[in-house]
């Protein structure tokens, strides 16, 4: 008796009975009874309890109609209730997309580190494009907030959702890598980035901005140590993960005794005493580094002199530039040397010894060629031409160095390759070939300088040997990483080789490794039959190669926190720099949604 009771009530509670509409002028709505004169709602679908509303409130409404006269008042009220909503719904709808743009707009600007007071021009020229191309949107475009102050606070709801982000991946790290560098902002602050690497069990690599820290004070090794340990602490990533730290080395980051490195290493040999970090020097700083021992500064400072003589001053650079254009050259200019980017100078060489002619000439017509003797000198233009071809070389390097998403074994085999050819032009050299000097080979005093210039490539290989000694420890990982089948499982670790040899005897691993990724191909061998394989080779796909991203923000940092914009807080420069650098997409269905909540409360 109890159960058909409560499946009765069930039945009546569950369903809405359409009688009710004409008899009690109620409606369904969301799964709730609405009352179509007051839209006050009953949650429970009970006829007594609909009934009891309607006496109670409205119980002389309508009263001297007839049923037919009823149930078209019922409609109307309902089509008028129906229509309400539909407004409503547009409203909001159109609100949550005026603000998902006002999201990701301010996204844009603060990812191409436009200051954020732009927004509101932004907005400007949108409504005025709006109103040619499609009045009839103009008011959806003039929604849009896009006020100093609101993108400043959207930039912030980025930056957090993309950290939560990040956090979330961090969670499934198997490993991961730093890679810190530390300079000075506009206002003499000296800002430590922090990038992070990491690697999860699937063999996908995250690679973003950790954080930016401010150091106000000193900026001891210990002082460093504590700022990156707070993060990670922060992050809760546990130092027993730790794989590399890649520095710019500086003394307070690499000292033996009270560096940064050697405080990181003491802590992760607490939690983990068998983990070894690798510790690297940029592998681009590196090679920037090499160039010193060329000793090629009479031929530098000269040139750099030249150029900023004919650039610097404003009436002799025009005059220098239709001096060109009535010479009728390939160049209408000369290129400007930075100290900051070194890769300019290979291609203010170049520039400068294709236009020595004309240079020559012009410096005749202002009478100034005796400032620069060195363009008559026979023994200096030989010099001049070797650093020429030499700065052209490494330039090509330093090219390759920067590409994006390379392994740090696929940058290591270009300096190993740079090395052998300059042992190789070496000997070419001194047997006067010029094959691959081809500016050097245009001068007939080349062949009286052959051995100076041997030996000083036979210099700058020591020198690479040297700055490159980090990496040659790790170089047989690197190669049994990236050449698997090719290595022999006798002179490989004894964890290792019975795992290579059954990868190297399975031909659908093999045609695998062909067709897929590194880290995909990894990612597709089974955990059981090679998991120490897996674990190699994710300690090296994890590693950070330089802190090429650290310049880059560096960069970013310049152009925002610059000489005009130097009251950026060191928060909002951090936020700018996470989306300036990210590669992660921001959710902005949830920020647009996160957003208008924010936007009722206050």
């Amino acid at each position: 008796m109890n159960g058909a009771k409560k499946r009765k009530v069930d039945r009546e509670c569950r369903v809405f009975n359409k009688e009710w509409t004409t008899k009690y002028l109620f409606t369904e709505h969301r799964s709730t009874a609405v009352c179509l004169i007051c839209q006050e709602t009953v949650a429970v679908f009970k006829e007594y309890n609909i009934s009891r509303h309607f006496a109670t409130k409205h119980a002389n409404y309508a009263s001297n109609q007839s049923t037919k006269e009823r149930e078209a008042n019922a409609q109307r009220l309902a089509a008028n209730l129906q229509a309400q909503q539909n407004f409503f719904h547009r409203q909001t709808a159109i609100h949550e997309s005026s603000t998902k743009a006002s999201f990701m707009l301010s996204f844009k600007l603060a990812k191409a580190s436009k200051p954020l007071s732009e927004g509101e021009f932004l907005k400007e020229c949108m409504v005025e494009t709006a109103g040619v191309l499609c009045p009839e949107s103009k008011d959806k475009f003039d929604k849009i907030s896009l006020s100093r102050r609101t993108v400043t606070r959207r930039v912030e709801l980025i930056d957090e959702d993309i950290t939560s982000d990040l956090n979330k991946k961090a969670e499934s790290f198997t490993l991961y890598s730093l890679a810190l560098d530390e300079s000075n902002d506009v206002k003499d602050t000296a800002q430590l980035l922090i990038f992070i690497r990491g690697i999860n069990n699937t063999f996908e690599i995250t690679e973003e901005f950790l954080t930016m820290e401010s150091l106000k004070g000193k900026t001891r090794g210990e002082d460093l140590y504590d700022r990156v340990s707070a993060v990670i602490e922060n992050m809760k990533l546990p130092w027993s993960k730790l794989i590399n730290v890649t520095t710019d080395g500086s003394p307070n980051l690499t000292g033996k005794n009270v560096g940064l490195l050697r405080r990181i290493q003491n802590k992760v040999k607490d939690e983990n005493p068998d983990q070894d970090v690798i510790f690297l020097h940029c592998i681009i700083h590196q090679e920037s580094l090499c160039k010193s021992v060329l000793q090629l500064n009479h031929v530098v400072n000269p040139v750099v002199k030249l150029v900023n003589f004919i650039r610097a001053r404003g009436l002799q650079h025009r005059q220098f530039i239709t001096f060109l254009e009535e010479s009728d050259t390939d160049h209408q200019d000369l290129l400007y040397h930075s100290h900051v980017r070194w890769l300019s100078l290979g291609k203010v060489f170049q520039r400068v010894w294709e236009l020595k002619e004309e240079i020559g000439a012009f410096l005749e017509l202002l009478r100034k060629a005796g400032e620069f003797p060195e363009l008559s000198n026979k023994s200096w233009l030989c010099d001049f031409a070797f650093a020429v071809d030499i700065f052209s070389h490494m330039n090509e390097l330093n090219v390759k160095l920067q590409g994006k998403d390379q392994f740090v074994h696929d940058m290591y085999t270009n300096v190993k390759a740079f090395k052998s050819k300059l042992a190789f032009f070496s000997r070419q050299i001194l047997n006067k070939l010029f094959t691959h000097f081809p500016t050097l080979a245009t001068l007939e005093e080349a062949g009286a300088n052959v051995k100076k210039y041997s030996e000083s490539l036979d210099v700058l290989h020591r020198e690479f040997c040297r700055h490159f000694s980090d990496f040659e420890k790790i170089d047989k990982s690197f190669q049994l990483v990236a050449c698997p089948l090719s290595q022999d499982p006798e002179t490989a670790p004894e964890e290792l080789q019975l795992e290579l040899i059954d990868l190297q005897s399975d031909p659908v691993l093999k045609e695998k490794f062909n067709s897929l990724k590194l880290n995909d191909f990894y990612a597709s061998l089974g955990k059981e039959v090679f998991p120490n394989l897996r674990r190699t080779a994710q300690k090296m796909l994890a590693l950070f190669s330089s802190t090429y991203l650290c310049e880059q923000a560096y960069s970013v940092m310049n152009i925002n926190k610059a000489s005009h914009r130097s009251k950026l807080t060191d928060q909002h420069l951090r936020s700018i720099l996470r989306i300036a650098t990210t590669k992660l997409n921001p959710d902005f269905d949830a920020l647009a949604k996160k957003g208008e909540q924010q936007h009722c409360s206050h």
